[in-house]
């Protein structure tokens, strides 16, 4: 049967074969790459046509294209907006002769231009010249390499043009294309099926950029010849990039859009690992938020810890510009090419270039855009974005390939820092139910990862989605040999000194440094001196102690701790899972309690008005920490708790002058404390974890137990509070920091135990005290308070002519706190101390007719660290010793 059925079609079959031979032997073809001749760097969005034929193609992100015609051609044309048009003489080749002679050569010249182009190895080459990062150096022979210029001519005309005509956004149909885009963005986003996953493979990469050979051949350098021989001359032609970070990782994403849920299983991660130096999941976190993934569907785009409005945003059309460039026709379907740019170019904006279907959906097929060099960015040379879209059988489009590249540096010029982040996403499923059980659990989930050497390295090469450079796939193995010798870890070592504080000694480090002198006004000059145990003495014990010493009181200091890891992890890892006893005899300032920096910093020695009211503090911590994958805590402790008043500071029992003074107060505390800070990131620095905020909120309540006869305690009371943080975002206006806390002791209480304000004596703004209070100025036993930052990244000082070239920030801020003391801890003869005094005039005060407030303005980003607050206080004027108005600075490196 099947014989007769050959017999009788076979003419049919070998008449069509031969009619398709000969259609593949008539079609002519030529690929290459576009540059920019300047930078060198890929040009994707660029026209690419054939002179005198209607439609053409368009270069892919990386600047590759490829040219199919049916006839021989003579000539290309290319063009992109901001660029001169460029028409280019080749010699096409038969795609017949591709695939016969492998010793074809052939040049293409324009003018000084001179290119050569070759036959690829395969088939899959000609139709994805960029399949292999080697195929895109320049002076290879198997592409064109076409450099085009910038349209200076163009820009010049347009400065000199006496009158322009005004942008309109009213009957402009670029406007009127970009807002069928905005109402179709529900549609074309992933999350308008009810159930969809993927696989996404991610890659980053850093690199130093333009490393002088003054450096490269130093003798101080000359043992890490081997990283300076691994350069990345692929990225960008001309420029030797040094890799000294990768990170890869490939994971399942799945989402459900009722009830909606998303999951990520991590099914491979891998990075390179600089050894105990450096906290590598905090470098992780903080680069993957730099190089964020990008939506263009999004209303706006976090990139270096920042928010950049979308081009297609819903409020887009009143901060960019629009205009259609023409139509192209690729695979058969119609595409606008659509060029936008910002209309004030300091903003935190965009210009570039969009494809947007010519269908129903309005989808966007790719794009390319980039930041201006006027906006109001640090440290940032370059920031450039495209991405690719793929169609699906609905005609919607959905992201295939993502590439973010920042060029960073302190300088415009010299040696800087090149990061560049590639997501691919493949094997898209929409609409095919998912089973109930993948999204129990948290959203994040991090499979067992491939056995190390050869298992692993076969793994990754089979499910990689592109292949690494010759460059990349030797990163790893140069940071394994960089860790493991003495020199590097000798440099590493200082440098921890110098930005952490902390220098090791075999299983010890000693520090904080920061913390061995310092002065007050009780204890005079005060030397300190300590350090604590690293894993390598031990991955469950851990020990922590110093010594210090005040030359005026004459009295020693000192502190020990001890923990017990539950886990066998560091205890300052995350997961936290330990239990910890610890002692202390120290001073304090009442009521003081710092973030990320101790009490007895040196820079905090230097205060404002009065302070010689302290304690010495006898304290003895026991607790226990668990802390959940999801970021999920909780903190049981146990507090036994002696404070003697210092300096002018007494316990005075009645208003009596003659009466007797307590000698010191006696507390045991039980507590319990729970934490939860969904999506949590930060950096884990020696002594605190550095946060990396982002849009969800942290949530600490905290309840304390006050009881009599517990470590011979002399109170039962019982202190709740509650803490609420969240960071907002306002898109162009910049972002907001919100505090809430609410506290309530129940009880009766002498004011050392009720809440006492944070205050700030010093000269240096904080972010979570009252600048403008004093020290032991206000106390309560129930209150509420909010802390406000508004941060406008420059919107409207980029406005303003001779500021803007300054790349100053505005920065708002108020602070408020409202409460009071009941009446049962406010009598006096009753047996409650009374409040501290000052040359006969009382300094302590319950909060109660009005809030405290105090609010003020300031400029950030002065010499790009720099912060200066103009701060004002609004109550309690009449308070002796106080200041209305004052100055405070901070410093913090920002993008």
């Amino acid at each position: 049967m099947l014989k007769k059925e050959w017999t009788k079609h076979k003419w049919m079959v070998l008449i069509f074969l031969s009619g398709a031979l000969n259609g593949l032997a008539q079609t002519s073809i030529v690929k290459g790459v576009v540059k920019d001749v300047d930078t060198k760097l890929p040009l994707p969005s660029v026209t690419i046509t054939i002179k005198n034929v209607p439609g053409g193609v368009i270069s892919d992100a990386r600047g590759g294209f490829s040219v199919k015609y049916d006839k021989p051609f003579s000539q290309l044309i290319f063009s992109i907006v901001g660029y001169k048009n460029k028409t280019l003489s080749v010699k096409s080749v038969l795609y017949s002769d591709y695939l016969a002679d492998s010793s074809l050569v052939y040049n293409a010249i324009d003018g000084a231009d001179t290119a050569k182009l070759a036959k690829p190895d395969s088939l899959m080459h000609v139709m994805d010249p960029l399949q292999q990062d080697q195929n895109i150096e320049a002076g290879q022979e198997n592409l064109i390499v076409v450099y085009m210029q910038p349209n200076s001519n163009l820009l010049k005309a347009v400065t000199i043009k006496s009158k322009r005509q005004k942008y309109r956004n009213k009957g402009n149909p670029a406007v009127d294309l970009i807002r069928r885009v905005i109402d179709n963005k529900p549609r074309n986003r992933m999350e308008s099926f009810q159930y969809s996953q993927y696989e996404k493979y991610e890659k980053l990469q850093i690199s130093i950029d333009n490393l002088s050979e003054k450096v490269r051949n130093s003798k101080l350098t000359k043992k890490y010849h081997f990283l300076f021989e691994n350069a990345d001359t692929l990225i960008i032609p001309g420029k030797a990039l040094l890799p000294i970070y990768l990170e890869e990782k490939i994971s399942h994403e799945y989402y459900r859009a009722n009830p909606q849920k998303h999951k990520t299983i991590v099914v491979a991660h891998k990075r390179v690992d600089f050894g105990e130096f450096v906290d590598m999941h905090g470098v992780s976190n903080y680069l993957n938020r730099l190089y964020a993934d990008v939506n263009i569907y999004d209303n706006n785009i976090p990139l270096f810890t920042n928010l950049f409005l979308s081009p297609i945003a819903d409020m887009a059309p009143t901060f960019y510009m629009f205009f259609i460039s023409d139509t192209v026709i690729e695979d058969g379907l119609k595409f606008v090419r659509l060029t936008f740019r910002p209309r004030n170019p300091n903003d935190f904006l965009f210009r570039g270039t969009l494809y947007i279907t010519l269908d129903s959906n309005y989808a966007v097929q790719k794009f390319t855009m980039f930041t201006s060099k006027n906006i109001n960015l640090n440290f940032v040379r370059e920031l450039r974005i495209s991405q690719d879209f793929v169609r699906r059988d609905d005609g919607r489009y959905f992201l295939s390939k993502s590439n973010v590249v920042g060029d960073l540096g302190i300088f415009k010029k010299g040696t800087g820092v090149f990061g560049q982040r590639t997501v691919s996403y493949k094997n898209f499923m929409e609409n095919e139910p998912i089973p109930d059980s993948i999204f129990k659990g948290p959203p994040l989930v991090e499979l067992q990862q491939p056995a190390s050497g050869q298992v692993q390295d076969t793994f990754w090469a089979r499910h990689r989605h592109d292949t690494l450079s010759t460059a990349e796939s030797k990163v790893y193995a140069n940071i394994d040999s960089l860790k493991s010798m003495p020199s590097f870890r000798r440099l590493m070592d200082w440098a921890t000194l110098l930005l952490a504080g902390y220098k090791q000694a075999g299983p010890f480090e000693i520090g904080p440094a920061s913390t061995f002198y310092s002065f007050n006004p009780v204890e005079g000059f005060r030397l300190r001196f300590g350090g604590r145990t690293t894993p390598k003495l031990s991955n469950r014990m851990y020990f922590e102690t110093y010594a210090a010493y005040g030359f005026k009181d004459q009295k020693w200091k000192y502190f020990f701790s001890s923990t017990y890891s539950l886990n066998n992890k560091s205890v300052y890892s995350f997961p936290l899972n330990y239990i910890r006893a610890s002692y202390q005899h120290d001073t304090k300032i009442p009521g003081q309690d710092l973030q990320f920096v101790q009490e007895d910093n040196f820079l905090l020695s230097f205060k404002r008005g009065n302070n010689d009211k302290w304690l010495y503090n006898d304290f003895f911590k026991l607790n226990y920490v668990y802390e959940f994958g999801n970021h999920f805590s909780y903190d049981i402790g146990l507090k036994y708790w002696k404070q003697y008043p210092a300096g002018s500071l007494q316990y005075i029992k009645d208003a009596d002058p003659d009466a007797d003074t307590l000698n010191n107060i006696t507390t045991g505390e039980a507590s319990l404390q729970f934490r939860w800070a969904p999506n949590e990131q930060f950096y884990q620095g020696k002594l605190y974890r550095v946060p990396i905020f982002n849009k969800y909120p942290v949530f600490t309540l905290r309840y304390i137990a006050g009881i009599k006869g517990l470590f011979g305690g002399n109170y039962n009371y019982q202190n709740l509070t509650l803490n609420i943080f969240k960071r907002f975002y306002i898109s162009q206006l910049g972002y907001s920091d919100v505090t809430v806390e609410g506290g309530y002791i129940f009880g009766k209480v002498p004011f050392p135990l009720m809440e006492i304000h944070h205050a700030n004596q010093t000269y240096a703004y904080q972010l979570t005290s009252y600048n403008l209070m004093n020290f032991l100025e206000f106390v309560s036993d129930h209150y509420v308070s909010v802390d406000w930052d508004h941060y406008f990244n420059g919107f409207f000082f980029n406005k303003i002519p001779l500021l803007k070239k300054l790349k100053l920030r505005e920065v708002i801020e108020g602070k408020m706190v409202y409460g009071g003391v009941r009446n049962e801890n406010l009598d006096i003869e009753t047996g409650q101390l009374k409040y501290p005094m000052t040359n006969n005039m009382t300094t302590t005060f319950p909060l109660g007719r009005e809030p405290y407030l105090e609010a003020g303005f300031g400029i950030s980003n002065i010499f790009k660290l720099v912060r200066v607050d103009l701060i004002k206080r609004f109550t309690y004027l009449d308070h002796p010793q106080i200041s209305t108005l004052g100055v405070r600075a901070r410093v913090k490196f920002d993008f």
